[in-house]
């Protein structure tokens, strides 16, 4: 279904129906440790399944230290979607699926397209080489991981080998590197790599109509105003800073939620104690999807103050709920945010973003307007239609004529 001009005539240049389009990332729904990447892919590809298009995802069982409870090598259908699961025997850090490279070694000619979501993995390298042997254009999103602080962060050495002897061939090789926002493509042009023509195109967010109240559990004793975070609890989300911040932010409570996989709360609880502000800060633990959006809606700001951060799925969502937002210049939809004007972009220096989040909580209008401003700006361009619309023209310009470099 091609709505637009652009596309219908794309369209007809390549005399072609609805696209066969292979999505290949290494965990899937419904997998509940790797949340953003995961909920990003699967709601493109059903949008792009609304669109008329013939989406297959390629995929694995794995799901952290278990496996997800699903039938492995079976088409399953989720939202119209075609998922393949396939196992993996051993090397699970890498994602090490023969079934999987079988798979694609039988079918990946069958696919006008296919899109890659993930590097430093296994089923990454594979997917490509498989493509460019059935001369199949790929298109590759490093999903905020070609980013020197992440790099650093977590197994710099084996990560810059794996940069060194695969990645490189796998993002030289690609019609095109997908980003969510200008700063991951500055990002990963930083470190030296040749990319090919790099397309940005963000995340969509979609928000429900209706949803739960807050009304039991760890929701029944929030204050009637607080403050929000609302991310896994890692060290480069900045709650270090946002905690010592607190300090000079008087009169609010902070809310914490999220899941903490690595054991982090330990550290900031203890940091909140020698701050003095363990009183004001309320941790709440992982959040359903059918609270966090009351969460949001009931929030007087939201605050992500990450030190790395590609995109911000969870600045979108706030936005979408007419909370405004304070985050950092590191965070993907800083642009965004301010040309929208749905809150404050602020350095993360503690006594600086301290002086932001006061200010915005003394001044009713101003959280008003930004709450406005963010609902007009995620309506119009970041709704999950208008994202898949945006890929589906990245798409065709791929595969329409003239076709790209080296597929001919």
């Amino acid at each position: 279904m091609l709505k637009s001009p652009a596309l219908a005539s794309l369209a007809q240049d390549r005399k072609t129906g609805p696209l066969k389009l292979l999505h290949v990332i290494p965990s899937y729904y419904p997998a509940v440790r790797y949340g953003g990447p995961i909920r990003s892919v699967h709601a493109l590809c059903v949008s792009l399944v609304r669109r008329g298009h013939d989406v297959t995802v390629y995929t694995t069982n794995i799901d952290g230290d278990g496996n997800s409870d699903v039938p492995v090598g079976e088409p399953i259908y989720m939202d119209g979607v075609m998922v393949y699961y396939f196992p993996v025997p051993m090397l699970r850090r890498l994602v090490w699926s023969p079934a999987l490279a079988k798979k694609l070694r039988q079918t990946a000619g069958k696919f006008d397209l296919i899109h890659l979501h993930s590097v430093y993995l296994w089923p990454t390298y594979i997917a490509a080489r498989a493509a460019t042997r059935a001369k199949v254009p790929y298109v590759l999103s490093p999903r905020g991981m070609l980013v020197k602080d992440e790099i650093h962060r977590k197994s710099r050495l084996a990560k810059s080998a794996w940069i060194g002897l695969v990645e490189r061939k796998s993002l030289a090789q690609a019609a095109r590197i997908h980003v969510t926002a200008q700063i991951e493509a500055d990002e990963a042009r930083a470190l030296g790599l040749k990319l090919p023509q790099v397309i940005c195109v963000p995340n969509g967010v979609k928000w429900p109509v209706r949803h739960l109240p807050l009304a039991a559990g760890p929701y029944a004793d929030l204050p009637g105003k607080y403050a929000l975070f609302l991310s896994r609890l890692d060290k480069k989300k900045g709650l270090d800073r946002l905690i010592r911040a607190w300090k000079l932010v008087p009169d609010l409570m902070l809310v914490i939620a999220g899941n903490d996989e690595s054991g982090y709360m330990t550290e900031l609880t203890a940091l909140a104690e020698a701050v003095g502000v363990a009183k004001r800060l309320k941790f709440i633990g992982a959040v359903t999807d059918e609270h966090k959006w009351a969460l949001y809606e009931r929030a007087e700001m939201f605050i992500l103050p990450s030190y790395s951060e590609n995109f911000g799925n969870v600045v979108a969502e706030a936005m979408a709920m007419q909370c405004p937002v304070v985050i950092t210049p590191e965070v993907g939809l800083a642009r965004f945010v301010t040309e929208a004007g749905a809150g404050v972009v602020t350095v993360g220096d503690p006594p600086l973003l301290a002086q932001a989040i006061a200010q915005l909580h003394q001044n009713e209008f101003q959280r008003r307007r930004c709450g406005a401003a963010g609902r007009r700006a995620a309506t119009e361009h970041l709704s999950w239609e208008g994202v898949a619309a945006q890929m589906e023209l990245e798409y065709l310009h791929i595969l329409g004529p003239p076709l790209s470099a080296g597929y001919g």
